[in-house]
């Protein structure tokens, strides 16, 4: 086990480099720079541009250069923990995420504990009493789930929020509490008003789990090993969770290492529809405007996370089911 964790330790390095190479390449695509988006923006709006402005500022935002120095200036400067400059917000890429970044995690992480509240219950009842009117209730209620986008429910629940009630349910927190530093009360509004962004984002994912988790059960329920605890006696409830609950949870222990990434990025159009300060309207803006420095950062904190979960996942599913083995080679 120890060299399998060390060997995938090393890999993250090239791995990294490799992803963080074609991340520049992928946000430099696209014709010109930030700069050249600044200029239409400016142009659009009926506004002069001084060229000696847009000289100094190409010069000042290192746009000047080659490509490849900008992106080892950019590279070399996050192994110091400086992740460059951000063109749009004209401040530090670690200054702009701040707040966004805990509020974010926040979210999701509340969105997932949800999420397992709600699906382990039901898909357990659900796979137990296969056929039977809960059992057809409980999966029209998932596939509504799976079939309704994330940002139309958002839609509606800001309508019936406004028209029933006349209050908006945007936003994460007071206005009063914008910009501020944090305290008691700032938590209490934000925990009042989480719970909307929590159930529009943890519907889909919800769905979603009913269903496999239900379907992984179905499979185990049927195999010898239930059929032979079921004939010695062992109660139900034990037998359940024991084993086949525990195999049937194989996919839920790998989803890890798109959990990570997740709990950063967040449901970007939930957040755009909800006016969430949350990362994933920042991160869309940067791609927009081809601020590549913010993008980036983001882009490969998100990669970082990803392979990370994915070596958790790999070393949780090996303890959860011991037919897994994270080593070659014929077992005797």
């Amino acid at each position: 086990m120890l060299p399998y964790v060390l060997r995938r330790l090393l890999i993250i390095i090239p791995t990294l480099v490799i992803i963080s190479m074609l991340i520049f390449t992928i946000i430099k695509l696209p014709p010109g720079d930030y700069l050249t988006s600044y200029i239409a923006e400016l142009q659009s709006q009926g506004e002069t541009v001084d060229p000696k402005k847009i000289e100094f500022m190409r010069q000042e935002y290192g746009l000047d250069k080659p490509a490849w120095e900008q992106y080892f200036t950019w590279a070399g400067g996050m192994l110091h923990g400086d992740f460059g400059y951000s063109f749009e917000y004209d401040l530090p890429v670690t200054d702009i995420i701040g707040d966004r970044v805990v509020l974010t995690i926040m979210i999701s992480l509340f969105t997932v504990l949800f999420t397992w509240i709600v699906a382990f219950p039901i898909a357990m009842y659900s796979a137990t009493h296969q056929y039977s009117w809960g059992d057809y209730g409980l999966t029209l209620f998932g596939f509504l789930g799976l079939a309704t986008p994330n940002f139309l429910l958002a839609l509606v629940m800001l309508y019936l929020a406004n028209v029933y009630f006349g209050s908006s349910i945007g936003g994460l927190m007071d206005p009063q509490y914008l910009n501020q530093a944090w305290s008691w009360d700032k938590i209490k509004s934000i925990l009042e008003h989480l719970w909307i962004p929590v159930i529009v984002i943890g519907t889909s994912g919800t769905a979603g789990m009913i269903r496999r988790l239900r379907a992984n059960l179905l499979d185990e329920l049927h195999k010898p090993y239930v059929t032979t605890a079921r004939a010695k006696g062992v109660p139900p409830l034990r037998r359940l969770v024991k084993y086949p609950l525990r195999v049937a949870m194989n996919f839920f222990i790998a989803d890890i290492g798109s959990l990570l990434p997740s709990l950063i990025s967040g449901a970007e159009i939930v957040a755009v529809v909800l006016s969430l300060p949350t990362t994933g309207p920042i991160l869309i803006s940067a791609l927009q405007s081809q601020d590549m420095y913010l993008a980036g950062s983001f882009l490969m904190f998100l990669a970082l996370l990803t392979i990370i979960g994915v070596l958790i996942s790999d070393l949780l599913l090996a303890w959860l089911d011991p037919r897994i083995r994270l080593t070659g080679g014929a077992q005797r």
